[in-house]
């Protein structure tokens, strides 16, 4: 197999890494609330949530710095290694342009970030996570 066509398979799976982190992010919020109204216990596990409050955290940090994604970065890296085309902008913008067709400036971007991550942080008062317990030591 060519070197540049490994470049553009681990373009993809990294671009399919990203849609992953993307639809957990947004289904993770959508799936706190859906679990408390049908009683899913899982949905309170503190592992659980708080890896999704550092996912969002991290994607509102970086929008207010201006930061395009480490995910987005290497990707480009490795299609470029390819020969293969790239996208300016972030992995966000990028897609919603590209579904959607729809173009809006960065800051809108980091608003709509940074409202969806205070609703993820709500959810912490509406859907409280369970706390974080120790396991006993059997003797």
């Amino acid at each position: 197999m060519e070197s540049s066509t490994l470049f553009l398979l681990a373009a993809d799976a990294l671009l399919l890494l990203h849609v992953l982190f993307v639809v957990f992010v947004v289904m993770g919020l959508a799936l706190i609330f859906a679990g408390h109204a049908r009683r899913w216990s899982w949905v309170r596990n503190a592992w659980f949530r708080v890896i999704h409050l550092l996912a969002i955290g991290v994607v509102v940090v970086q929008s207010w710095f201006g930061v395009i994604c480490p995910l987005t970065t290497f990707e480009m890296a490795l299609r470029s290694r390819a020969g293969g085309r790239q996208y300016q902008e972030s992995f966000i913008a990028h897609w919603l342009e590209t579904v959607l067709y729809y173009q809006a400036p960065p800051w809108a971007f980091a608003v709509c970030y940074t409202v969806f991550g205070a609703m993820v942080m709500g959810s912490w008062f509406g859907v409280s996570p369970r706390p974080f317990t120790r396991r006993r030591e059997e003797d």
